[in-house]
């Protein structure tokens, strides 16, 4: 009885001492949250947004959508939209568990406040873009435009020049909508030394008019889609 004790007052004391729990019960803080309770905008936009877009916003294969042009352009709504439902016929998927995505609407919201506090920049640009198109755009006029503006390194015909690729490429065009090819025209590509709507002709900024156009040029350059042939056989009495 008396070792009993012992041993019941020494397993006690090393409990005290090392705040022991029952067997299998983990520690307090050791939980790994669910993936839908996840918050932190870093881990958030590590997780889902730094594969297309980059790590820190930028010099991913997507639009750098840590760069404050785009930044200063763009509304909350667009980009929540954008998230939530991704873009059709784009590489841009649907992020939304309301769309067959993974986040929440909190998480979605956590993104963009993230966005905004580490990239965007309090900067005025007066007489910008709007960041959607105001009219559907006129190729001809746009082939105008993009002799003024861009021919310079993409080439007469946009196939490329020694300083720039070509952006009349099939595949290329295939894989980016008009509203991609606009905000790049507006924002450029930094990492690819290509300016914003202001630096192409020096003194000179890209009006709204001009970058439609210029879009609309691009857009007609893009391949049609094929048809399927009909499987329909021909009647007999009819015309061949």
């Amino acid at each position: 009885m008396i070792a009993r004790a012992f041993f019941a007052v020494l397993l006690g004391a090393l409990c005290g001492l090392t705040a022991c729990s029952p067997p299998g019960k983990p520690e307090s803080g050791v939980e790994v949250p669910r993936p839908d309770e996840v918050l932190d905008a870093r881990i958030l936009f590590q997780q889902n947004c730094a594969g297309c877009h980059g790590a820190e916003g930028r010099l991913g294969p997507a639009m750098a959508i840590g760069d404050p042009v785009y930044l200063a352009i763009v509304d909350d709504d667009t980009l929540r939209r954008t998230i939530s439902k991704g873009r059709a016929g784009t590489a841009m998927s649907a992020f939304a568990q309301s769309e067959g995505g993974m986040l929440t609407a909190r998480q979605i919201d956590s993104i963009i406040h993230g966005i905004r506090q580490r990239w965007e920049k309090a900067q005025s640009l007066q007489g910008a873009p709007s960041y959607v198109a105001k009219s559907a755009g006129n190729a001809q006029q746009g082939a105008i435009a993009y002799a003024k503006y861009c021919a310079s390194c993409h080439g007469p015909e946009g196939r490329g020049e020694e300083g720039a690729g070509s952006i009349v490429d099939a595949s290329y065009l295939s894989l980016i909508s008009d509203q991609g090819l606009r905000t790049i025209v507006i924002v450029g590509r930094p990492d690819f030394n290509a300016p914003d709507w202001r630096g192409n002709l020096p003194g000179h900024p890209m009006t709204d008019a001009e970058i439609t156009d210029v879009v609309a040029w691009l857009g007609a350059q893009r391949p049609k889609p094929m048809v399927a042939p009909s499987t329909t056989s021909p009647s007999r009495g009819g015309n061949h």
